[in-house]
């Protein structure tokens, strides 16, 4: 175990020796200066995209919340199907169990496509 721990350390010493540290460079405040209003009129124009690509990732985790809540489904169901069929609530608890067993393909798909929904892919 000693010997794996100091072989690490050697391996970790060695990698921040080798590799070289960044170095920050500043910008001239007369370079700011000029440059801002470009950056004003940038920010204009990408500013609707920027807000639409938001609508549509807020549409997509609104879908991710909704997969995720029905993962409770299963256990509700579960106790459906075993407690209420006195009542006669055998079907919607079987109902309910299956679509809290789909729930979280649902919500892994939703999660995965997340990324593309702000570009407004898959977004209802």
């Amino acid at each position: 175990m000693k010997k794996k721990f100091l072989l690490l350390t050697i391996i970790l010493g060695m990698t921040f020796m080798l590799c070289p540290f960044q170095k920050a460079k500043a910008i001239d405040p007369v370079t700011i200066a000029i440059l801002a209003p470009i950056a004003l009129k940038a920010a204009q124009i990408a500013s609707p995209y920027v807000i639409r690509g938001l609508k549509n990732f807020g549409k997509g985790f609104l879908l991710c919340g909704k997969d995720l809540l029905e993962v409770f489904r299963l256990p509700l169901g579960c106790i459906q199907s075993t407690l209420g069929i006195p009542f006669g609530a055998l079907p919607s608890g079987i109902r309910n169990m299956v679509l809290g067993t789909i729930a979280p393909f649902r919500l892994g798909f939703h999660v995965m496509m997340l990324p593309l929904n702000i570009f407004g892919i898959g977004v209802k």
